[in-house]
């Protein structure tokens, strides 16, 4: 069975590994590289995995086969609004390392379809579940974003402050999940609170703008920081926030140079 990964990069390679090693024909898709044309990597799949960047999702999803499954592992989608065209899709989060997953290191991941556990699932790769498709989606967003502000903060890792953080957080996203149809049970799981706790800390990308955002305001990420493209399409009103959720709104308010 031929299984096609848009997104050859970390994440994308460490699933694809795992694919592999089970014996199904595993073929990537890199716009980078430009070694295929879209088409001829997903015609003849049985499924394709969405491992792309969040920002490079939108320029995909409308060339690809609608009656096809589609496994979404990029993070930081904020609505199921992108997949409404596709009759079969499902997500995979979580929080888990790319060199883990290669290396064979525990790790526990969340999905939203048993067939993602029958595909990916090893004695080294576990998942929890939920049918709730767009909790799991907000969750890989907005822990992004929230890593920023926790490094806007300067909260360190094991420090009284930094739990009280993550758990104000995982109240306020209990609530932004609930404003917005999803179950506010699926931040529980670990694509949300497992997710957020390692987002929230080094060597978190995210994390570590936020710390530069502290002495400079004004600073401009020179890597992709996901919870950035996030974050704007949050102000852009891609999900509704309640006026609960003072954490996020502000960040919201600081962000006028970067987002």
């Amino acid at each position: 069975m031929k299984i096609a990964i848009l997104g050859a990069g970390a994440f994308g390679t460490a699933l694809g590994g795992i694919l592999a090693d089970k014996g199904y024909d595993i073929d990537y898709y890199d716009s980078r590289l430009e070694k295929e044309k879209l088409s001829d990597v997903v015609t003849d799949a049985k499924y394709v995995v969405l491992c792309v960047p969040s920002k490079a999702a939108p320029f995909l999803l409308p060339y690809l086969p609608k009656n096809k499954p589609l496994i979404v592992a990029t993070k930081g989608i904020l609505s199921n609004k992108a997949f409404s065209e596709f009759k079969d899709y499902m997500v995979l989060s979580g929080p888990g390392f790319a060199d883990d997953i290669k290396a064979a290191k525990q790790t526990k991941l969340t999905a939203t379809d048993t067939r993602i556990v029958d595909l990916f699932g090893t004695d080294y790769l576990t998942f929890d579940f939920t049918d709730d498709k767009q909790g799991v989606l907000m969750c890989g967003a907005l822990k992004n974003v929230y890593a920023i502000m926790a490094g806007v903060k300067g909260l360190e890792s094991g420090t009284t402050e930094h739990e009280r953080f993550l758990t104000e957080v995982a109240e306020e996203m209990q609530a932004l999940l609930s404003t917005n149809g999803a179950n506010p049970e699926t931040v529980n799981l670990v694509c949300g609170v497992g997710d957020l706790r390692l987002t929230c800390a080094y060597p978190s990308r995210n994390y570590e703008f936020g710390r530069i955002l502290r002495e400079n305001l004004n600073a401009q990420p020179e890597k992709t920081v996901e919870g950035v493209s996030a974050l704007k399409r949050i102000k852009r009103g891609e999900i509704k926030v309640p006026e609960t959720a003072t954490i996020l709104r502000e960040l919201m308010k600081v962000s006028d140079k970067w987002a």
